[in-house]
């Protein structure tokens, strides 16, 4: 791994939901959307982060 700025650190996934927190219910929203949500707004800034640091692996 590459050192980076430590003013730009790279971004951290979210967590998964973990057992038991979804109810199997149809909750609208689920705890699932808002972790889809989450991990879409970390591909993207994680695509940002790989382009300002492209020597990162």
């Amino acid at each position: 791994m590459t050192s980076t700025d430590d003013t730009d650190p790279r971004p951290l996934p979210p967590e998964e939901p973990g057992p038991g927190e979804c109810c199997d219910s149809g909750c609208d929203p689920c705890v699932w959307d808002f972790y889809n949500q989450e991990l879409a707004h970390y591909r993207k800034e994680l695509a940002l982060w790989l382009a300002r640091h492209p020597d990162a692996t």
